[in-house]
């Protein structure tokens, strides 16, 4: 799924959708700390639905490493659009136990992650009154 990593100088030449196929690349290994290669050093993380924000690429990863986990994180990319300096993913993420399937917005520029914004929506059972409009997916 994944293929090898850019250099430095590399991701510098590189389109921002290729920084963030790295970005989801160096995630799957799991080494979070390794993540920081393609964050610039004034990266921001929001959370819009927490009101959170993390600064800087120490803290993000971090996180990343102390988040309450049962085994190693999958990461897939369902989906990626890029335009310009910003690309979207839906990635399915999931540890074995705990599955969610964010929607993040990268801004990337000169070969760096400088702004992530994420929505974490949770699953919810469809409605009553429009059941015969809808088939249910898997």
């Amino acid at each position: 799924m994944f293929e090898g990593r850019m250099t430095e100088s590399a991701m510098r030449d590189h389109q921002p959708e290729e920084v963030v196929r790295e970005f989801w690349q160096l995630m799957a290994t799991n080494d979070f700390s390794s993540v920081q290669r393609v964050l610039a050093p004034g990266f921001v993380m929001e959370w819009p639905q927490s009101k959170e924000r993390i600064r800087g690429p120490e803290r993000y990863c971090q996180m990343n490493a102390e988040y309450p986990t049962t085994g190693r994180w999958s990461f897939c990319v369902n989906q990626l659009v890029a335009s310009g300096d910003t690309v979207v993913t839906q990635v399915t993420v999931t540890d074995g136990q705990q599955t969610a399937e964010p929607i993040s917005f990268f801004t990337v520029a000169g070969g760096k992650i400088i702004k992530l914004v994420e929505y974490w929506p949770e699953p919810f059972a469809s409605a009553d009154n429009r059941r015969h409009l809808v088939e249910l997916m898997g």
